[in-house]
């Protein structure tokens, strides 16, 4: 025992002298390390004749001899579910993948027939063709294209990411600017397994014999001639069986709206095969009657028919109208993409049309743009401006637009693009299609942002000079009218009643654009120049801020503008008396994105925007009347500071007005703070919490020195009456005056009593207190009626107890 434990403690004491001697043994490696740098550390510049990853010339050389090349390995499966399940968000997409390879493969041969000059199957129409069977749940698309032989079908569709249409472009150099091919990545084709569980495509191409290729999307597919010999002529039928969750695409109203939304506009006829029901007549075929003998005698009776009647009965048989389904062939795609001609081949007619067409609207457009776009990135678009906003337009502005839809060689790639406009402009309606658009491999999301603001901001300016060239023709019409009126004052001919589009486009979408004022500051100088408002000198007109500047007397330096609740409101608003009486134009602005709207432009042209119901407004005028305002302040300074003192926290300070003329006080707001229009519009938000105290604007009471209750209060005052006399009017004047500013009463109870004390002395009646009766208390009358109920219960109880004592008796 002791022997095991002199042992251990011997072992214990070399494991400590381990533990202490390995940190001096890497203390020394790292002073070593500290003095000779490691091969990290070698300036790269400072070694010559070494590779980019460090190795020298005789490295590589040694190293060529022995280097072994291999392939990446891929699971089939794996890579097959990646492509089907993970590359497209929509699984309807399958259909404008095989429309789009029909396209490219009667693209194909077309540029094959009009450079080769031959081929035994010219005759065959280009075309594409779309089937469905409910029986057999199957949905074929068959094209008259160029078709592939059993070298195609193994190397297009056998070898994944393998696309013939790359090929064909590559080897058709001399003749790329006249196709618009649509496959270039090579996967698309397989996107037909989103709804189906296997693919049969059968496939003729001139000098080859008609082929069949099958698969599962598994690891195998089969290629084998067709034993029914050449059915197709030329082309090639994708057959697709459909799984069971996918009915849907054997409908033929939901086919057919599929195929208009992603292919509408592909140069070649797409037919699909529906069902309709017809109504015909069919002659009835009638039986013998037998006739008895009295039926004779009345007939023998009865008045002979000429035989000329007769034999025109005899010529018309009974018919009778039955229905029944007949299959048709229907033309899907119709309409034209009208964008790929030049604007001066087009009827405005065609444009209006195809508007219809595009939105399903039955009003006309208001304006239209068609333009090429060249650069960085190449596109055509036509863009719309409605007549009417959509229903609820503004309740859903924050959701994707799905106005402008983007084509990428008359193809439909997307309809919802958050960026491609800007949000304010998601009225604008129409089409973008680019030949060279840089796209994801599933062709749903542009593949460059970049790419996507440079088409952005072409759009945008498109957009707003269409706008600004809609409002300089209205504001042309309104000059002509103004010469006719002056040559003719009688003439009232249709031509000077021209409708201003600008109007009607402004009561529609006014809001878009001061949204666009709030939110894009790149272009918000551009939308200012569109903006109308209605003015104290327009006479119920809209104007622009333009004209407003235009129509300024040089004395004049700002733009005076009050915001309010309604035009009846302001009109009557007692900030503008003194303005409108010498002659100022003040403008309107009744909309509660006005507030934000001058938040984001404090100054129009170089010219300030000033409110008329904040402090710091200034009105021009003479010497003489600067110095008798002067006056007036130093006259009722001291009367001010004792309003002030009796309204307390009410008001910051009261002043002599300049705006005044026939209202007693105003209240108005800091220079920089919430005005009562905004206070209004804050707190009338659903989901507001109250405004922070510094975001509440300071009031300012001005006061009219000429106005008769301002003389009289400042007399009595002076006169010695106390406060307490004089608070009740003090205080209605506040009120009234927080009631004209736009504010709230801040007391209803005192303001109400207040009111009803000024009615009483006007009536003569000296005192408001009613006399009441007493009223009896509730829970006396509850007792009572709990009484009454126990005593009908006591006296329901003491009947049945009777009628037992009466049969015991018997």
């Amino acid at each position: 025992m002791r022997l095991t434990i002199r042992y251990a403690s011997v072992l214990f004491v070399f494991a400590l002298l381990g533990c202490l001697s390995f940190p001096s043994v890497r203390a020394e490696e790292s002073e070593v390390a500290v003095e000779e740098p490691t091969v990290d550390d070698v300036d790269p510049s400072t070694s010559t004749g070494t590779s980019y990853d460090g190795f020298t010339p005789e490295d590589l050389e040694s190293m060529q001899g022995e280097t072994e090349t291999l392939e990446f390995q891929a699971e089939v499966n794996r890579l097959m579910d990646i492509i089907i399940n993970s590359l497209y968000s929509n699984r309807e997409i399958f259909i404008r993948e095989l429309i789009s390879n029909a396209s490219d493969a009667l693209d194909k041969i077309r540029f094959m027939l009009l450079s080769e000059k031959k081929g035994d199957t010219s005759d065959i129409p280009l075309e594409i063709r779309i089937s469905y069977d409910k029986e057999a749940r199957t949905l074929t698309i068959k094209d008259s294209g160029v078709g592939m032989s059993k070298k195609d079908l193994v190397k297009n569709l056998g070898t994944v990411a393998k696309s013939g249409t790359t090929d064909f472009v590559e080897k058709a150099a001399s003749g790329t600017d006249s196709l618009s091919l649509i496959g270039q990545f090579g996967v698309g084709f397989y996107s037909v397994y989103l709804v189906s569980d296997e693919v049969t495509v059968v496939s003729k191409k001139d000098g080859n014999d008609q082929h069949v290729w099958k698969s599962s999307a598994n690891q195998t597919f089969t290629v084998a001639p067709d034993p029914r010999g050449d059915t197709l002529g030329r082309g090639t039928s994708v057959t697709l069986k459909l799984k069971e969750d996918a009915g849907e695409f054997m409908d033929q109203d939901g086919l057919e709206r599929l195929i208009k939304k992603y292919s509408q506009f592909i140069q070649f006829p797409i037919y699909l095969h529906t069902e309709k029901t017809v109504s015909k007549e069919v002659p009835v075929e009638e039986e013998p009657e037998e006739t008895t003998e009295d039926e004779e005698k009345t007939e023998d009776d009865e008045l002979e028919v000429s035989d000329e009647e007769a034999e025109e009965k005899d010529d018309k048989p009974k018919t009778k109208t039955v229905t029944e389904k007949v299959w048709e062939w229907k033309h899907i795609n119709t309409n034209k993409p009208i964008w790929t001609r030049k604007p001066a081949e087009i009827e405005e007619d065609e444009y209006v049309a195809f508007y219809k067409a595009l939105t399903k609207d039955t009003d006309e457009p208001v304006d239209y743009s068609h333009f090429s776009a060249e650069g960085e990135i190449s596109f055509k678009s036509i863009l719309y401006v409605p007549k009417k906003a959509p229903h609820n337009f503004y309740d859903d502005y924050y959701k994707k637009s799905t106005s402008l839809k983007l084509y990428v060689r008359k193809v439909l790639i997307s309809e919802e693009f958050e960026d491609f406009m800007p949000r304010y402009l998601s009225f604008v309606k129409g089409v973008v299609d680019s030949e060279d658009l840089p796209l994801n491999v599933n062709r749903e999301t542009l593949q460059q942002s970049k790419v996507l603001r440079v088409m952005s901001k072409k759009l945008t300016r498109k957009a707003l000079a269409m706008l600004r060239k809609m409002s300089e023709e209205c504001e042309e019409d309104d000059d002509d009218d103004d010469e006719e009126e002056e040559e003719d004052e009688d003439d009232s001919s249709e031509d000077s009643k021209k409708e201003c589009k600008f109007d009607n486009f402004y009561s529609e979408f006014g809001k878009s654009l001061k949204l666009g004022v709030i939110e894009d500051s790149s272009n918000k100088k551009k939308l200012a120049k569109l903006l109308r408002y209605e003015t104290s000198k327009s006479e119920g007109k809209l104007i622009s801020l333009q004209e407003y500047v235009e129509n300024m007397p040089e004395s004049q330096d700002s733009i005076y503008y009050i915001t309010g609740e309604s035009i009846e409101v302001v009109k009557e608003s007692p900030f503008i008396e003194r303005l409108t009486r010498k002659g100022v134009e003040v403008v309107y602005m009744v909309d509660a994105l006005d507030e934000y709207v001058i938040n984001a432009i404090p100054e129009f042209d170089g010219v300030k925007l000033v409110s008329v119901t904040k402090e710091g407004m200034e009105i021009s005028q003479s010497e003489a009347a600067k110095e008798k305002e002067k006056k007036l302040k130093e006259e009722f300074k001291a009367f001010g500071e004792w309003l002030s003192g009796v309204l307390g926290s009410s008001v910051s300070k009261v002043e002599v007005s300049n705006r005044l003329a026939q209202s007693p006080c105003v209240l108005v707001t800091s220079k920089y703070g919430w005005s009562a229009n905004m206070e209004r519009i804050m707190g009338a938000q659903t989901l507001s919490a109250g405004a922070q105290p510094w975001m509440k604007a300071q009031k300012i009471l001005e006061i009219n020195p000429s106005h008769p209750l301002i003389k009289e209060l400042k007399n009595r005052q002076e006169g010695g009456e106390s406060d307490e006399e004089l608070k009740p009017s003090v205080d209605l004047l506040y009120e009234t005056a927080r009631l004209t500013s736009g504010f709230p009463v801040s007391n209803t109870k005192s303001f109400a009593d207040n009111i009803h004390s000024i009615i009483a002395k006007n009536l003569g009646v000296e005192s408001l207190e009613v006399e009441l009766e007493e009223e009896e208390p509730l829970e006396a009358e509850e007792e009572e009626e709990e009484e009454e109920e126990e005593e009908e219960e006591e006296e329901v109880d003491e009947e049945p107890a009777a009628a037992s004592e009466g049969k015991d008796e018997l």
